[in-house]
């Protein structure tokens, strides 16, 4: 039997993921504040009163800046404080949805991300949007068990984060969830339709715990199955709580 495994959210896009032990999914829409924020690097574009997708080379982004990984970020709702801390202290913390509460953290990433930055670095939001990889609403999956075939074909662990998924599967047979597209799958009382696969890009190849850019995961995959791709996105089509646990049909 699949089980959902994990549930994570990353509420400022490029930085750390934020472990849910129960959320609610609704139609249309992705995680809960997932990818709520994201920060400008150098102008963007885009316009909080129209908002619309940019691809993410607009933004502070793992595929190219490892360095954030470097970085322990904590996101509180009820305030929409984000903290940062580094090697083990406190280096920032802000009100997102105050204009001083944003300048800290921006200041903040001036200092530490000077060498990557193109441009002044800002927080943008609006209401509704958010700051995923693609244009649709939508959940990232992945299938454990292809991150542990992933494993064996690198020849060292693989820390599943390294894909920032939404959620994980555990029970599928490896790579079971290509299989998938066009049909829906059940988490409890939830029901999601798959629409694509991920192609993976070399965010992935960086160490979610130390920043360091360590393994070559895309060029594995094209080596070894001729594709890049690893997880499936689903839109929700029939809403409803979830959490680690539940079954997941299809």
């Amino acid at each position: 039997m699949a089980v959902l495994k994990t549930i994570y959210r990353y509420p400022v896009k490029g930085l750390s993921p934020e472990s849910l032990t129960r959320t609610r999914l609704d139609p249309g829409r992705t995680l809960p504040a997932d990818r709520r924020y994201a920060i400008e690097n150098g102008p963007s574009g885009f316009d909080p009163d129209a908002p619309s997708y940019l691809p993410k080379s607009r933004f502070l982004m793992l595929m190219r800046d490892e360095r954030l990984a470097q970085l322990d970020t904590r996101y509180d709702d009820p305030t929409h404080t984000l903290v940062i801390r580094h090697e083990g202290r406190e280096v920032a913390r802000g009100d997102l949805s105050a204009e001083d509460g944003r300048l800290a953290i921006e200041a903040f990433l001036r200092r530490f991300m000077r060498a990557e930055l193109r441009g002044p670095p800002k927080v943008l939001h609006a209401d509704g949007h958010s700051f995923s990889d693609v244009a649709a609403k939508v959940v990232s999956i992945i299938n454990l068990a292809s991150v542990a075939a992933i494993e064996t074909a690198v020849g060292v662990p693989v820390h599943p984060l390294r894909f920032r998924a939404n959620l994980s599967v555990d029970g599928w047979p490896a790579w079971h969830e290509f299989g998938l597209l066009g049909q829906e799958i059940a988490i409890g009382d939830v029901r999601l339709k798959v629409t694509k696969r991920i192609a993976r890009c070399a965010a992935t190849n960086v160490d979610p715990d130390t920043g360091i850019r360590d393994l070559a995961i895309p060029d594995t995959l094209m080596r070894t199955y001729d594709h890049m791709d690893c997880g499936i996105y689903a839109q929700v089509i029939a809403g409803g709580e979830i959490a680690p646990g539940d079954a997941i049909t299809h």
